[in-house]
């Protein structure tokens, strides 16, 4: 289809030269008469051979790991790689057979996108009011965009940035004021009164709570910062649901609370544990749900390669033998959106982020897709930032719960011990009196389990 399409329309800047198929039988033929060169692993010397300029990828179905490895044949080439759109697409009218795209990042991450339950998330979001916090966030703004599909009654969008506030909802109302309301609303969730204002006025069914301090190496430095947002405006807003009967209550989170060795990670494990407190004791159903790195949200690494690239390099990553895990921004929107719908209270949930990536490849990908040779762009080792872990975990041991497992395709339930409620609540009152330091280290030894308890209120919830 492709090839046809390219002969017939001569405004094309194409010139079809040779095709590539790893079915031996079509190997040495010709199609629309253009010659079957060879296989796969044969790219990088036909290129040579004829001196091609554009590979287009012409199997849309691919699974993303065949993609990527085929991306990394290509990759050795100085030819620009492109991929055909769905043949769906096609099909429908919708784009052209030659509308051919650059592949992304995104393409290469070897995990296929999870089919979601929409009947089951249309029946907990459809006619109902839902509130997000950090709706003008990378998380947050993609929460209220998947929200916004499944036809709300209204649509609430809590933040303390004018900006971002205003620019997420001009998008949603030019999109769909007709369909639902859409109310802007700024304040901090720092902001106990204010919290409590908003949802008293809007009696939100559900509550997406996305606002937090994420940047690791920052809450190093600002350990107070992060205990305030992250903790106490948690805290402040899961109370407010509680007070006026909020239905569900959602806290996004994060494999950097698992075992943390920083201060961000330790402060998002207290708030699940402010959370999973309040579940024992609520009607409103408090549920987590962790992730790992989202690619291309806000000071993430995938932003800061790509300006590194176009600066002329080096491209920094702090470790050859780094990892994370990593899942794109709607995936990630749309599984804390699966998870609440099968929230019962007090769960944490996880989602499965497929492998992990080293740095230095992502970091190598996105040199070639943005055209150039790993000769053109140094990589240079930078060494860890304050508070960083060379790899991730999403669970650690004791929180894996086998009798539950899996509950539905890339989300398992994880259970946690050792609810230190008065622990939390001493943090909570008197943690800002502490020195930098001091804060830091009982932040730790709490959301690790290196206290002893005063009272444990419950072992395991879930």
């Amino acid at each position: 289809m492709l090839v046809r399409q390219l002969q017939q329309n001569h405004d094309l800047d194409f010139k079809p030269v040779a095709f590539v198929d790893d079915d031996v039988k079509k190997q040495h033929l010709e199609i629309y008469n253009l010659p079957v060169l060879g296989g796969i692993n044969q790219i990088e010397e036909i290129v040579k051979m004829k001196n091609i300029e554009n590979i287009i990828i012409a199997i849309p179905s691919l699974s993303k790991k065949e993609l990527n490895d085929i991306f990394q044949e290509c990759s050795k080439t100085k030819a620009k790689t492109q991929i055909m759109p769905l043949i769906e697409d096609v099909m429908l009218g919708k784009v052209t057979v030659n509308s051919f795209r650059d592949v992304q990042v995104e393409d290469l991450l070897g995990r296929e996108p999870v089919q979601l339950d929409m009947e089951s998330i249309s029946e907990y979001l459809s006619g109902k009011t839902i509130l997000v916090t950090g709706a003008g966030g990378s998380i947050g703004s993609e929460i209220c965009r998947q929200v916004s599909k499944f036809n709300p009654n209204k649509l609430v969008l809590v933040g303390h940035g004018e900006n971002s506030i205003y620019l997420i909802d001009m998008e949603l109302r030019n999109k769909y004021k007709a369909q639902f309301e859409i109310i802007p609303v700024i304040g901090d969730v720092q902001d106990r009164n204010r919290m409590f204002e908003v949802i008293e006025k809007h009696s939100p069914d559900v509550v997406y709570h996305a606002a937090a301090h994420k940047h690791v190496p920052l809450m190093e430095y600002n350990p107070k910062e992060a205990v305030k947002n992250n903790i106490f405006g948690t805290r402040n807003v899961a109370e407010a649901c509680d007070a006026f009967g909020v239905k569900n209550f959602v806290l996004v989170s994060t494999d950097k609370a698992v075992n943390p060795t920083n201060v961000m990670g330790a402060t998002k494990r207290l708030a699940e544990l402010v959370i999973q407190n309040l579940a024992l004791i609520s009607n409103t159903k408090f549920a987590a749900v962790r992730f790992g790195n989202v690619l291309g949200s806000r000071g993430s690494v995938i932003p800061l390669f790509k300006k590194q690239i176009q600066a002329g390099g080096p491209v920094t990553v702090t470790h050859p033998d780094m990892t994370r895990y990593f899942m794109t921004i709607p995936e990630a929107s749309r599984l804390v959106l699966q998870a609440g719908a099968l929230a019962r209270g007090g769960e944490i949930f996880v989602l499965d982020m497929g492998e992990p990536v080293k740095i230095v490849d992502l970091a190598k990908n996105l040199i070639t897709l943005s055209g150039y040779t790993l000769e053109e762009i140094e990589i240079r080792f930078s060494g860890l930032r304050p508070g960083e872990k060379m790899f991730e975990e999403l669970l650690n041991e004791d929180e894996i719960h086998l009798d539950k497992g899996q509950i539905y395709p890339k989300i398992y339930i994880g259970k946690t011990y050792n609810l230190y409620k008065e622990e939390v609540n001493e943090i909570l009152a008197h943690g800002l009196e502490l020195e930098t330091e001091e804060l830091s280290k009982r932040l730790l030894d709490l959301a690790n389990n290196r206290i002893e308890p005063k009272k444990t209120l419950a072992k395991v919830v879930n």
